[in-house]
């Protein structure tokens, strides 16, 4: 399995252009709401009473991520346990599926508009694992921004660089 460096210089390799970040925290948010909100609507019986794939999914989730890195785990639990809890309230609602549907397409829109400005396809293409790096990518740079985990930024910056370069060759541009 990968590493965290491998993971997010892959990642940012495709996500240098300020402006497709800038898109990305409003979009992979989003989808990542809408998702635990589809998720939450599908309910299991457990020894201790009624749970949703979204509880579950969150669980080995925040296992990967906390295999990954595990500082970048406890800032993801911070972020995701508001986001499991407003989802899992949300499934009351009769229209419960309507927002989903339509917070999910928005989110994806964001997606799609900044790598118009990145002019790189998303990294998800090459590798459906990227699409769980995306949120950690999000939370390593609030903490690079932050000025937390300047190794880590400074191991994956030039990685990401010249994964891109090497795209860039592929491609002929």
């Amino acid at each position: 399995m990968k590493d965290i460096v491998e993971q997010l210089s892959s990642y940012k390799s495709v996500h240098l252009n300020p402006n497709n970040i800038k898109t990305h925290f409003i979009g992979i948010p989003m989808i990542i709401w809408s998702l635990f909100l589809l998720l939450g609507m599908v309910r299991l019986q457990a020894p201790g009473g009624e749970v949703s794939v979204a509880m579950v999914f969150t669980l080995f989730v925040l296992v990967y991520y906390l295999w990954l890195h595990a500082r970048l785990a406890l800032g993801m639990l911070v972020f995701i346990l508001p986001v499991l809890y407003t989802s899992e309230v949300m499934v009351a609602s009769p229209h419960a599926l309507w927002i989903a549907i339509s917070v999910f397409v928005i989110g994806w829109i964001f997606q799609l508009i900044g790598h118009k400005y990145e002019k790189a396809k998303p990294a998800f293409i090459d590798d459906l694992n990227q699409l769980l790096i995306g949120p950690l990518f999000l939370m390593a740079e609030v903490y690079f921004a932050l000025g937390w985990e300047k190794s880590l930024a400074q191991e994956i910056e030039p990685i990401a660089h010249r994964k891109r370069m090497a795209l860039e060759t592929a491609k002929g541009g």
